[in-house]
């Protein structure tokens, strides 16, 4: 009996501090055939089906399971709001990659364009067409 009430009590000695026969057995240093020879064995398994009857693992296992969905949780909403985060930078490393090409693309066309009207200028034989016309003349 000492040995059940130390494993009720959350104070096991030699076991895990389940309660079950073979932890029983083993805290009170007998055999399982000797526990269920004896009167203990009936008189543990009363107590243990009485309704009012708590298991201390069984309160911290259902502790812990709540702190843990609790835990999870959390960790589900900082991830979603990482991930957001994440793919909003994403799109403006993206946007800023595409302008630098695009402010890229038309410095070299400046340069390009200014260097051919410097080649023409130095001809003399180009007549400069208005910049504003389509070319379907």
């Amino acid at each position: 009996m000492a040995a059940f009430e130390r494993l009720m009590q959350g104070r096991p000695e030699v076991t895990d501090g389940t309660i079950t026969a073979t932890n029983i057995c083993l805290e009170a240093g007998v055999s399982g055939a000797s526990y269920y020879r004896s009167p203990v064995a009936a008189l543990i398994k009363d107590i243990l089906k009485a309704p009012q009857t708590r298991c201390p693992e069984l309160d911290q296992l259902h502790d812990e399971v709540k702190q843990l969905r609790q835990t999870e949780r959390t960790l589900r909403r900082d991830y979603a709001a990482e991930t957001r985060e994440f793919k909003d930078t994403i799109a403006t490393y993206a946007n800023h990659i595409q302008l630098l090409t695009l402010t890229l693309t038309n410095a070299e066309l400046r340069e390009e364009n200014q260097r051919l009207r410097q080649q023409a200028d130095k001809h003399g034989n180009v007549h400069v067409l208005n910049p504003t016309s389509s070319g379907d003349g």
